[in-house]
């Protein structure tokens, strides 16, 4: 059996795996589930895994009364990185949202263990950190989101220098074809209609940005070593094709299926290995034909601010991702239009001082700077 601990398991990611693990149980022991607040979703999900413990991150002892299930409750942030780093687990699912995913993230590799990522902003973020404990730790990274999952199936084990070029793919979100002078328009309801793909809030709203796209360049660029410049982003609505690899012979191979979660979840857990399994299989027929057609950079500024910080590399991710978090989250809450998320994160970015990267306080106290900035910039906006 192959213990595994996952982190943020009432999240959209998280109900992915959980099905995932259900299907498998004869496979796969869930040692460890962590969610942020969602307590009795998370009893729900031990009375029926029975793993040895249970982690609630955003809450404490006093303000949770356990019910039925008499297993181990532990509580708070460091709780979490503590169940990532646990001897006996072999798979760490980290779904966790945002940057409260880093610590959990360094300490599973740390650790020695596989981490299945979903959680890529702690790989953008963490940097340089980041692959510091992939390598000192002995463990390894197998990606979950579905285009590096479909990047890490068509490179396999040929060497990197074989490859030309990475190619994402974006569905384009539900702005795909609306004018830029009607932005100004958008709500969050609108912005939650994702066309294709069914996410929590926050990388729907990024994925309507193409702040998400930009993030999983970065996120190519670490986990593949591929320089900017052979990374591009072309739109394929359907999103059947989830990426391509071009290799330095001419060839190009891409990974297809329909868009969900589940197959790059299963596939991380087993990686080389496949297991049978269930979920819906792709059909060419009744897929049609597969779509391609170029990013409108100019109508989503916030794919464009991404590439610049990662670029630049240092905090400078972190502060874009930061500042990110801080506008969405005010976008939702109605407290600023669409097109302030942008601005919001210009404003913070723009100027900001690059900064070292080299040790998770670091990483930690650029977050809070950037969080800071933002804040004071989205008042004057909703001001």
């Amino acid at each position: 059996m192959t213990n595994v601990v996952l982190l943020g398991a009432t999240g959209s990611v998280g109900r992915s795996a959980v099905r995932v693990l259900r299907r498998h149980a004869d496979r796969f022991r869930v040692l460890g589930l962590s969610a942020s607040r969602s307590a009795d979703e998370l009893e729900a999900l031990a009375l029926e895994f029975e793993p040895a413990f249970a982690v609630l991150a955003g809450l404490e002892p006093a303000a949770h009364a356990p019910g039925a299930w008499t297993g181990e409750w532990r509580y708070g942030p460091a709780a979490v990185a503590a169940a990532a780093a646990d001897p006996r687990a072999d798979v760490v699912i980290n779904a966790l949202v945002g940057f409260a995913g880093l610590e959990s993230t360094t300490a599973a590799l740390e650790a020695g263990r596989r981490l299945a990522l979903a959680n890529k902003e702690s790989l953008v973020v963490g940097g340089d950190v980041v692959l510091a404990a992939w390598r000192g730790g002995g463990g390894d990274i197998v990606p979950v989101d579905s285009e590096h999952s479909a990047i890490h199936q068509c490179i396999g084990d040929r060497p990197r220098a074989e490859v030309r070029r990475l190619i994402l793919t974006a569905s384009g979100g539900p702005f795909r074809d609306l004018p830029i002078e009607r932005f100004a328009e958008i709500r969050a309801s609108d912005a939650l209609a994702h066309p294709t793909w069914s996410m929590g809030e926050k990388i729907t709203v990024d994925s309507a940005t193409m702040a998400n796209k930009a993030l999983e360049v970065i996120e190519a660029h670490l986990l593949f070593d591929i320089d900017f410049d052979h990374i591009d982003v072309v739109v394929h609505p359907s999103s059947i094709v989830h990426s391509l690899v071009e290799f330095r012979d001419g060839s190009t191979l891409a990974q297809l299926g329909v868009p969900t979660m589940e197959l790059p979840i299963l596939y991380a857990l087993t990686a080389p290995e496949r297991l049978a399994d269930g979920a819906e299989p792709f059909d060419p027929i009744a897929a049609g034909p597969l779509e391609f057609e170029a990013l409108r950079r100019e109508a989503f500024p916030m794919f464009e601010l991404g590439i610049m910080a990662g670029r630049a590399g240092g905090t400078t991710p972190a502060a874009y991702s930061a500042a990110n978090e801080v506008a969405v989250a005010a976008f939702l809450q109605e407290r600023i239009g669409f097109t302030d998320i942008a601005r919001t994160v210009e404003h913070v970015v723009s100027d900001w001082s690059v900064g070292a990267a080299t040790s998770v306080p670091e990483i930690v106290e650029a977050d809070a700077e950037a969080r800071s900035r933002a804040s004071e910039r989205i008042e004057v906006l909703a001001g």
